[in-house]
């Protein structure tokens, strides 16, 4: 089970985020997590040092990228949103004066919608962009991932491969069985 231990320092906004990560270490019923597990943890945290398993993020500079980010979506949106509400006006008078057939009030209605729909779009867009600052996910920027580069071609002689060894296995237990049970 995945665990996340949080601190805060109370009082004062969060500039910088560290986070220390203990996924390498496997446990079981028999190889339980003991306090010895933690103490490279407990040496890094008074500096809050950075190592392989340990990270620092600058929370303050990732929160304005995102407002930055975020700001064109959200200009854009303010844009729509009067557009919207200057056709939906137009559309409420000429309505109300029943100065256009039916066809062309729907049609007016229609481009109201539609630009309103796209200024929320546009605001999810730019809300989605901030939010993600406060996803704490821990993922190790120093754990090298190792990529599987094989094409399909190579992934099914691969797995043709283990078939047969397979096979070959098979077979000599087989014959093993066959060999036991004929004595």
């Amino acid at each position: 089970m995945k665990t996340n231990l949080v601190f805060f320092n109370k009082g004062q906004p969060t500039e910088t985020i560290w986070y220390y990560d203990l996924s390498d270490v496997k446990t079981g019923k028999k190889t339980p997590f003991t306090l010895a597990h933690f103490e490279n943890f407990f040496k890094q945290l008074p500096a809050r040092g950075n190592t392989p398993n340990s990270w620092t993020v600058n929370f303050a500079e990732k929160r304005e990228q995102a407002l930055e980010e975020a700001r064109p979506h959200r200009e854009k949106a303010a844009e729509l949103f009067a557009q919207a509400r200057t056709l939906e006006d137009d559309w409420r008078e000429k309505r109300k004066a029943k100065s256009l057939d039916e066809a062309k009030l729907a049609a007016l209605e229609d481009k109201w919608k539609a630009v309103e729909r796209e200024a929320r779009e546009s605001l999810a867009k730019g809300e989605a962009i901030e939010d993600a600052v406060y996803d704490l996910k821990a993922v190790n920027p120093n754990r090298v991932s190792v990529e599987d580069k094989r094409t399909p071609p190579q992934l099914l002689d691969f797995i043709a491969e283990k078939g047969r060894e397979a096979e070959a296995a098979l077979g000599r237990l087989r014959g093993l069985v066959t060999s036991a049970e004929s004595r």
